[in-house]
């Protein structure tokens, strides 16, 4: 690497390779069933969540995405897994956290207000059912947050353990 007086050269770090984040909580019911909701702008199931936007942690962009998708102020717990998902066109490939938001009591549940703008429907799911429901990497990945709560977290690679997870 190129050095300068002044630090790294810049062409050396407008070279260095970039990856999307992306932070989703896992919070469940009583029952132990799993809220999912349907953003409006696509066509499938996700955990609460989304993008990390830039200078900010995945923790706090985690409880960001909480309070504006259910207007619920919940701060992310433990992480459970990271995942590193390959790049899919036009998508690069990402790392992908997954954080405890623990057992929604009932009146935490009655006052979730989801925001009409991000969100049409969200629903406490089995987690036998999550198959079913979710995209297949990221019914891997809520598998492997749901197994690693109160253990260790898990590192995956598109929502499988590796030997080093």
């Amino acid at each position: 690497m190129a050095e300068t007086q002044t630090g790294p050269d810049p062409s050396y770090i407008a070279a260095v390779t970039r990856v999307r984040a992306a932070a989703g909580v896992l919070l469940r019911d009583q029952a132990g069933r799993v809220l999912l909701v349907h953003p409006t702008y696509k066509d499938v199931w996700e955990v609460p969540g989304g993008t990390v936007e830039p200078d900010e942690s995945p923790a706090d962009a985690c409880t960001r995405e909480i309070r504006e998708e259910l207007d619920l102020s919940i701060p992310a717990g433990r992480l459970l897994c990271v995942d590193w998902v390959p790049a899919s066109p036009p998508w690069d490939g990402g790392l992908m956290f997954v954080f405890d938001g623990g057992v929604l009591t009932a009146g935490q549940i009655a006052a979730m207000r989801p925001c009409p703008d991000e969100l049409d429907d969200v629903a406490f799911v089995e987690p036998e059912r999550l198959g079913e429901v979710l995209v297949p990497r990221l019914a891997r990945r809520v598998t492997a947050a749901i197994a690693a709560v109160g253990h260790g977290g898990v590192y995956l690679e598109d929502g499988v353990a590796t030997a080093t997870g």
